[in-house]
């Protein structure tokens, strides 16, 4: 504090005034450049702290949706302190480590309880990677040996179509499945189990054997623990039998070959077995490990042989899985029940399904809301090996995924929406070749206009009407198709067979869309829009009145499908001007006729091919060169105008162009032509 005195004069006397001020009354006046000069505001130093003070008073860094550890160890205090700061914060109810907290204002009155200041910041980038670690789901670890139990095995029959794999089940569960199947061939997976006469229960799969279902088959083998591949005696090894071969060894899967139709008279046994040999098959009898049993599924010759070799295989292997825990499964097929709507059939690896489960399939989820076995029968529990139909899918999964179960429909919620994070990501990656590579095209189109343009200068034409972008493939004809199918597995066959179509050039094949389930509306109506046929697979069609206008197709086997499609392909493709030749005559002589003052050229000819007629073109021939092609003006015979001549008779023939003047040794040949309809050259590979 100053004292200030001020001397006044008041009247004729001189009067003294004290008073007291501060230090910061003692402002000094800006000048004028400064009062013109921007503001600028001046801070007084901060004062020297010691460090304590310094980091007591310093706030830490929180952001939304951190946990109750990484909120801990900012706040540089143990778990302990944090959690019990929460229970006197209203809100704060799940203390646990890893339990996120959503409100930050939860999150500041923690702090605030253990007397920290906060700053609010955004998450760091490696916590979100954690984030999302966390939020997806994988397989557990292996389990400890004494929680394993045995389960049944699963055995796939494969092998080369029409060898009688679904006969030889058939007679192993003793039903009669491959008298309804359409065509007599197999085209999709069937699960089911079956108990043996010794009291063991075995799951089969029933793969097709037909060349268009070469994933269904994949995925068979993968799933497995035993292949039995059926060969038929009197065909030996095929085509799809080489393929399972190659898919058994790639998964390192145990074969045991079955030798069917021995009951035939033209079975060779010996040649089947030579074959198998000559492609890498260590059979039993040559010191090898592959059992190979004659057997004949029709009339059940040595099928208890097959059931005993199986059961073996299966106790050598040591099969167990774990019934406890979460559970663990394969998607064999999913399909769209009209009634009871999506529905997958699965085989439980581990754990056991039990109906309220909640389970995730790729982008699928499901909470379980019933259970069947392969006869439609309800079923309370499936436990490892058990092929089991799941109904209560949201989505439909795809056949060949991982099924994994997660303790709740929130948890399920978290990993679909960071799995479909990772597709949209993977999706954009992997379309980002092709977006550059387009504007490269677009660059290298747009820098020779400019140059182009350049070039051309003051001649170049300016403004005018804009020409109109014509689509090149306006003028090519098309086929659209959707395509509607029972189940996955068959749709995927389907679309890989289309695949194969490489004639874009000549007629365009477009998918428009394609599907699991019966025929819709809206697929009546996207047809109508599109102008496409509908391809019913195995499912219902709605009635004639409601797909007015809408040419809808039902089939049940997959190359009748495929023939009507060739058809309807050949169908689009124009007419061809096709040539038929009819006859041939060699020029003997040249001679002029008079036709009042002008000489005309005549040709004396002899027919040596077929029949020479007036009325269709005629081509003159000189050193394989043509020198005419026309029509004639006149056929003689003997001075008689005639109209066809047939084979070793002489004849003379006039050109309708007089300037063209055959010579002796010329070629002369009679053809038509007539349009002829093209038939598309796909080839789908059966």
């Amino acid at each position: 504090m100053l004292k200030v005195r001020s001397v006044y004069q008041l009247g004729s006397n001189l009067r003294q005034r004290q008073f007291f001020t501060g230090i910061a009354r003692l402002k000094r006046r800006k000048t004028a450049e400064e009062k013109k000069s921007p503001r600028i505001i001046e801070y007084s130093p901060k004062k020297l702290q010691p460090n304590n003070v310094s980091n007591a008073n310093s706030a830490i860094d929180i952001w939304r949706h951190m946990t109750v550890s990484q909120l801990a160890k900012t706040l540089q205090r143990p778990l302990d302190d944090v959690q019990e700061a929460m229970l006197y914060v209203r809100g704060a109810d799940n203390i646990e480590a890893a339990a996120k907290l959503e409100d930050l204002k939860i999150i500041q009155e923690i702090a605030k309880k253990l007397g920290v200041k906060t700053r609010v910041v955004a998450a760091p980038e490696s916590t979100a990677e954690d984030e999302h670690k966390e939020r997806d789901v994988s397989p557990r670890p292996p389990a400890p040996p004494e929680l394993l139990k045995p389960r049944p095995p699963v055995v796939t029959v494969m092998g080369h179509v029409d060898h009688g794999k679904t006969t030889l089940l058939d007679s192993l569960r003793g039903a009669d499945v491959a008298a309804g199947e359409a065509g007599g061939i197999t085209q999709h997976i069937g699960a089911f189990t079956v108990t043996l006469e010794s009291g063991e229960r075995v799951t089969f799969l029933d793969t097709p054997g037909h060349a268009a279902f070469s994933a269904m088959r994949a995925r068979g083998a993968v799933a497995t623990d035993i292949i039995v591949l059926v060969v038929a005696a009197e065909d030996g090894v095929m085509a799809q039998t080489r393929e399972v071969i190659q898919l058994a060894k790639e998964a390192q899967v145990p074969i045991i070959v079955a030798l069917n139709k021995i009951d035939k008279p033209e079975a060779n046994i010996e040649k089947s077995k030579r074959e198998l040999a000559q492609m890498g098959l260590a059979l039993e009898e040559h010191g090898g490990d592959v059992q190979v049993i004659p057997i004949s599924a029709l009339k059940g010759t040595n099928l208890q042989l097959l059931a005993e070799a199986v059961s073996t295989q299966a106790t050598l292997m040591g099969l167990k899985a774990d019934p406890t825990g979460l559970v663990e499964g394969i998607v064999v097929e999913s399909k769209t029940d009209p009634r009871r709507g999506k529905l997958s059939t699965a085989i439980v690896s581990r754990g056991t399904l039990r109906k309220g489960s909640v389970l995730l399939s790729g982008l699928s989820h499901a909470k379980v809301r019933g259970l069947f076995d392969h006869n439609g029968q309800p079923m309370t529990e499936a436990p490892p090996g058990t092929p089991v139909e799941i109904l209560g899918w949201r989505e439909l999964p795809l056949a060949g995924e991982l099924i994994l179960e997660v303790e709740s429909e929130k948890k399920a919620h978290a990993v679909m929406k960071y799995r479909e994070h990772q597709a949209q990501m993977e999706k954009i990656e992997s379309s980002g070749d092709e977006i550059r590579k387009k504007e490269e095209e677009h660059q290298a189109k747009y820098r020779a206009e400019r140059e182009a343009r350049r070039l051309a200068g003051r001649f170049r034409v300016r403004g005018g009407q804009r020409v109109k972008q014509v689509d090149p493939n306006d003028g090519c004809p098309r086929v659209s198709v959707i395509i509607k199918g029972d189940v996955h597995g068959s749709v995927e066959a389907l679309l890989d067979v289309l695949e194969t179509y490489n004639s874009n050039d000549r007629c365009r094949l477009d998918i428009v869309h394609y599907g699991v389930g019966n025929v819709t509306e809206g697929d009546l109506e996207l047809a109508k829009a599109f102008n496409a046929i509908i391809y019913a697979f195995s499912v219902e069609t709605p009635q004639p009145k409601a797909a007015k206008d809408v040419t809808v197709k039902s089939f049940n086997v997959i190359y009748h499908l495929i023939d009507d499609l060739k058809e309807q392909l050949s169908s689009q493709l124009p007419s061809v001007e096709v040539e038929e030749q009819l006859g041939e005559a060699n020029v003997l002589q040249q001679f002029f006729i008079n036709e009042g003052r002008k000489e005309i050229p005549v040709a004396g000819c002899r027919c040596t091919k077929g029949v020479l007629k007036k009325s269709q073109r005629f081509r003159l021939l000189r050193d394989g060169e043509i020198i005419y092609d026309g029509a004639l003006e006149s056929m003689r015979h003997l001075k008689n105008e005639v109209d066809s001549i047939k084979k070793d008779v002489e004849c003379g023939l006039r050109l309708k162009d007089t300037k063209v003047l055959p010579q002796a040794g010329d070629t002369l040949q009679c053809y038509t032509t007539h349009m002829e309809s093209q038939q598309t050259d796909w080839d789908p590979g059966f």
